[in-house]
């Protein structure tokens, strides 16, 4: 019998599955072209879901249900109210562009955008690893529909094909190390892993043998080096508002299954799989930023810039855990961090992505290093507002971006580990060389002529959202302790449990 507390756990994701499924339905009969209809019904959606996750996520309430298979807590809660906003915001962004480009002829955009958000809030729920893995194929299967939606466009047909291909082999590696540990271990539940990882009585080497495929299947997710192959190509063949579902609410979910397999489950190999992360930072800062500096393509080029911020992602994981000592403050800091980061990075990732999607017109993507030439003479605004998000990634004070670096090498400071502290360095470094890539796009759109003179226009929610979206990258590194505050609450009631 499945008690009250089961259905109030997943409340939030049985209001999102049952309106998904209106709205297929209700598509149906919507004649418009902009499908004006389906796209208000899911606004509607997702603002009410993210309300809901937002009061669980103020309640402070840690509950779990159906056998422990499902839990929802503060940090959960979080994410998933963060996620929906910012598919609220791509979907924002990304409806003219989609019109103008044959992608809105059904609703599958708005649908399919709803199954992957439905996938992640379950990957972010799971205390178990089949409600993980299942999340998991759920979101990654309406990816690579997403992906393949412009099935007359021969570059994004091509890049889905890449994305299934090495997305099927990575979740093959993620369900091979999970498959391990339910050997070695005999439970799915996490919190049963946990108890039997710590008793010391299992084979180390097979406990091992068994993280190393789950590090690699999550590296893939992450796209983190070396399992970074399909990041750039898929970001620059996919129709924009398709990237920018990707590169944005996604790396919530992805930063969700790393704190409930690696801290949750297996935080008593800490030892092992900070190694393995380390590796994975370590090569991800340095492909990210040196293969962007030779990008002529501005989507391609962010996603080379994504895989440096995953690198950083991955820093404030791994220094959690000293030397095999469990420490509460520093365990909160750096994963409290962490989560600081990649919440701020899909803000940011949001703007930039927004000003891109702005920019194209029918028949012209504006996706080139080059067709930003002379923006803030076209536009000051927006050249105001994409140059504030290319200076918050590349870490100049005082945009959030700035703040975020800074939190992520606290915590490796923190640990007093000369590693960690070269690690720190090793990082300041990268940076440096980063921001030349970053700086580049400012100078050609400030100091280049204009290539065309066709005056930038958008529809009043666009700009209203968009400016709400570059003054938040502003002001939260500005103010950036209420933020940090929610975070570092969310992990300690997180861990806690």
């Amino acid at each position: 019998m499945i008690d009250n507390i089961s259905w109030l756990a997943i409340y939030p994701e049985i209001l999102l599955l049952v309106m998904t499924c209106v709205i297929a339905l209700v598509d149906l009969g919507v004649n418009s072209t902009r499908r004006t209809g389906t796209y208000v019904l899911t606004m509607l959606t997702l603002a009410v879901v993210a309300v809901l996750q937002g009061m669980y996520a103020s309640s402070g309430n840690t509950f779990y249900g159906f056998g422990n298979m499902v839990v929802s807590d503060a940090m959960g809660n979080w994410l998933k109210c963060f996620a929906t906003v910012a598919m609220m915001v791509t979907l924002i962004y990304g409806r003219p562009y989609a019109a103008d480009r044959g992608m809105l002829r059904g609703g599958e955009l708005f649908t399919l955008g709803l199954f992957s958000l439905l996938g992640m809030f379950i990957m972010i729920s799971g205390n178990n690893f089949l409600v993980i893995y299942l999340g998991l194929e759920l979101l990654t299967l309406s990816s690579y529909a997403l992906v393949a939606l412009r099935r007359d466009h021969t570059t994004a047909t091509e890049a889905a094909m890449k994305y299934f291909v090495l997305g099927a082999m990575a979740s093959g590696f993620l369900l091979y190390g999970l498959s391990m540990l339910y050997g070695a271990t005999g439970s799915l539940d996490i919190g049963n892993v946990f108890k039997a990882v710590n008793s010391g009585q299992i084979h180390h080497q097979v406990l091992v043998f068994g993280v190393v495929f789950i590090v690699a299947g999550l590296g893939f997710k992450l796209g983190a080096v070396p399992f970074h192959m399909w990041v750039p190509d898929v970001y620059q063949g996919a129709p924009t508002v398709v990237t920018l579902m990707i590169g944005g609410a996604p790396k919530l979910a992805a930063f969700a299954i790393l704190m409930r397999l690696l801290v949750d489950g297996l935080l008593p190999l800490a030892i092992d799989w900070q190694q393995m992360l380390a590796v994975l930072a370590i090569g991800s800062l340095l492909v990210g930023n040196l293969a962007a500096i030779a990008q002529t393509n501005l989507k391609r080029m962010l996603a080379y810039s994504t895989i440096s911020q995953m690198g950083f992602v991955l820093l404030g994981l791994l220094s959690g855990v000293v030397n095999g000592n469990v420490d509460a403050s520093t365990i909160e800091g750096a994963y409290s961090a962490s989560m600081f980061y990649v919440i701020t990075y899909v803000l940011t990732t949001l703007a930039a992505f927004g000003v891109i999607l702005l920019l194209a017109r029918d028949g012209f993507e504006s996706e080139e290093i080059s067709d930003m030439a002379g923006l803030n003479q076209r536009s000051p605004l927006y050249a105001a507002v994409l140059a504030v998000c290319l200076f918050s990634m590349a870490g100049i004070p005082p945009l959030v971006g700035f703040y975020a670096k800074l939190a992520v090498l606290q915590a490796l400071m923190a640990s007093g580990q000369g590693l960690y502290i070269g690690l720190a360095v090793f990082a300041v470094v990268m940076s440096l060389i980063g921001a030349f890539y970053y700086l580049r796009i400012v100078k050609v759109m400030y100091f280049d002529a204009p290539l065309t003179v066709t005056q930038v226009s958008a529809s009043l929610e666009v700009r209203v959202v968009l400016t709400i979206n570059g003054a938040l990258v502003l002001g939260l590194g500005i103010l950036p302790g209420g933020l940090m505050t929610l975070c570092t609450d969310a992990i300690v009631r997180s861990l806690a449990t």
